[in-house]
């Protein structure tokens, strides 16, 4: 019986959360705050890379701005992220500016609570290094989960050239609404990525929450394409403009024109124009959020859908 009571406080709390939740998700606002001046960024800041931990937005904050997310219900500090100024990438219209972020805190569970599950999460981190983190420290992790506390829509990105075509899940990316360009950040190790730097044409399918987990068995992808289109276990349709294959089922196709791609530590940073627009139907799409953003909304018995 002891056990039992014992076992719970020493699990800690998962780190990420799949919900599902209709886009664009406004559950969360996001504002960059420095020297007086603020700026609404909840579309306009997206990850740039892992490792190490890189913001972009098309905002000019100067050199150390403060990232905060607040719940959008009831205004309540969620978590902030102190960034230093750490370069920009420039296309012919726009600079985007690059943040590697230094410090993070969340607010989204007491003090006691917070530091006892932040310590076990970073103890099961240093046991269990996960190759999707790319061997990030804990502490960058921690920060990164701050990140989501924007639930993340996650895309199937279709790729498509002679001699190569591929589909695999994204979650990286999103709108740098003030430039009308739209980002993603891929694992520069990944199979397709030279084509994507090369084709300069991507599409991205947003997927509905119940496709969770085809397409988390489609991440196998990133390091080797499809052998047999025909044995993907859901039908595909030619994208609009570009006629790449994308997701029959899903309910948004984007047709992106890369406009621009760079290295930026383990990733290859993407900036793209949206050629085509597709909403097909209305639903709740995969996101990810972390689980402390979870359990505080749980605590406010209001918990996201999970799946």
């Amino acid at each position: 019986m002891l056990k039992d009571w014992i076992r719970p406080l020493l699990r800690p709390l998962p780190q990420w959360s799949t919900i599902a939740a209709a886009p664009p998700s406004t559950i969360v606002t996001a504002t960059l705050r420095w020297h007086g001046q603020e700026a609404d960024v909840t579309a306009d800041h997206t990850v740039a890379a892992l490792k190490p931990l890189v913001i972009a937005t098309s905002v000019d904050a100067g050199e150390q701005p403060v990232l905060e997310y607040r719940d959008s219900v009831s205004g309540s500090l969620l978590g902030r992220l102190q960034l230093q100024r750490c370069g920009s990438v420039a296309t012919d219209q726009h600079t985007i500016a690059l943040y590697q972020v230094s410090a993070g805190e969340h607010h989204c569970l007491a003090w006691p609570q917070r530091q006892w599950h932040a310590w076990l999460q970073n103890r099961s981190m240093l046991k269990n290094r996960q190759p999707q983190h790319l061997g990030m420290e804990p502490q960058a992790v921690q920060q990164l989960m701050i990140a989501y506390l924007c639930p993340r829509p996650v895309v199937l990105v279709s790729v498509s050239v002679p001699g190569h075509r591929n589909i695999f899940p994204m979650d990286l990316i999103g709108p740098l609404q003030r430039s009308g360009l739209y980002s993603l950040a891929l694992r520069s190790t990944n199979i397709s990525e030279p084509v994507m730097r090369e084709a300069r044409k991507v599409v991205l399918s947003s997927v509905p929450a119940a496709m969770k987990a085809t397409v988390y068995k489609l991440s196998e992808h990133h390091k080797q394409p499809p052998s047999d289109w025909a044995a993907l276990p859901f039908p595909l349709r030619p994208s609009h403009e570009y006629a790449i294959p994308a997701v029959a089922a899903a309910l948004h196709i984007r047709e992106l024109q890369i406009v621009h791609s760079e290295r930026i530590g383990s990733h290859t940073f993407f900036l793209a124009r949206v050629s085509a627009n597709e909403k097909l139907a209305d639903g709740e799409q995969l996101h990810h959020t972390a689980g402390f953003h979870q359990a505080y909304r749980r605590q406010r018995h209001a918990p996201f859908v999970e799946v």
